[in-house]
């Protein structure tokens, strides 16, 4: 049943691959929720099925079994209400910030003025503001994932998937570059309702890591996969105050939780 109240309904969900000479089982039994406007964190080993969850949720890949729900939409094809960030930036070499960022909407033929004031936008919400006539090689790592971040949010989708997109950095640039990731998902939230009962309503954000000081540090709630076949281990409701900062990750909450995860992750 359909629950319209819930963002993204994940359904007993399985995928098989068949290879050469055998079947290989990549998820299995895979069910939980995403309401609207959460921060969740998938973290696991790798290989137990995070990215292959992530392609079948956003409609680019179909499941062996199970279901998943999206916008109160079940998702049988590519879904266009989404923004997507990779590990790599998948930055195109021979364009600019700008044009990087405008490429979706180009691809899409939708109105350009209107779709360059939003790059404009974006560009001073990433703090790129100085360097978008720059071209990809003239950006360090974590300037490229920030292009990134801003081409997946031109369109202004409802539901951000990210697949490790700090993975390929070194761990101070990760740090900044999860700083700077909860504020741009501040800086996108919109004021819904009037009066005593408006309130900011975020993007949806599914994420994947297996760094578990990120897992904890972004997320309202966490999804501890099993290896594979990947199923759900555990679901963990993370209560650390926002807006977070350096000092979150100093305090005995924080750790406490991360412990906690280390030791779902080590089990068999």
């Amino acid at each position: 049943m359909i629950d319209v109240t819930l963002y993204v309904q994940i359904e007993n969900l399985k995928k098989v691959y068949k290879t050469k000479d055998r079947y290989v089982t990549a998820l299995e039994n895979v069910a939980f929720n995403v309401e609207k406007g959460q921060f969740v964190v998938l973290v696991g080993q790798s290989g137990c099925g995070k990215s292959t969850l992530l392609n079948i949720v956003a409609g680019l890949l179909e499941a062996t079994e199970g279901n998943v729900i999206v916008a109160a939409e079940r998702v049988t094809k590519p879904i266009l209400n989404v923004g997507m960030v990779f590990q790599s930036p998948v930055l195109l070499p021979w364009r600019n910030v700008v044009k990087n960022i405008m490429l979706g909407a180009e691809l899409r033929k939708l109105d350009t003025d209107k779709c360059l004031k939003r790059t404009e936008e974006l560009i001073k919400l990433v703090r790129l503001d100085e360097f978008k006539a720059c071209y990809p090689k003239e950006l360090s790592g974590g300037m490229q994932q920030r292009v990134s971040i801003a081409r997946a949010l031109l369109l202004d989708p409802e539901l951000l998937l990210m697949d490790e997109p700090f993975g390929a950095l070194d761990a101070f640039t990760r740090e900044i570059m999860n700083l700077e990731l909860l504020r741009i998902w501040g800086g996108e939230g919109k004021v819904v309702g009037e009066g005593g009962r408006a309130r900011t309503e975020h993007k949806t954000v599914i994420f994947v890591t297996h760094n578990v000081e990120e897992a904890v540090f972004l997320a309202d709630k966490i999804i501890v996969m099993t290896p594979r076949p990947g199923r759900v281990r555990e679901i963990i409701d993370v209560t650390l105050p926002r807006p977070r900062n350096i000092d979150t990750m100093g305090s005995p909450e924080f750790a406490k939780l991360g412990m906690e995860i280390r030791e779902l992750l080590m089990k068999n």
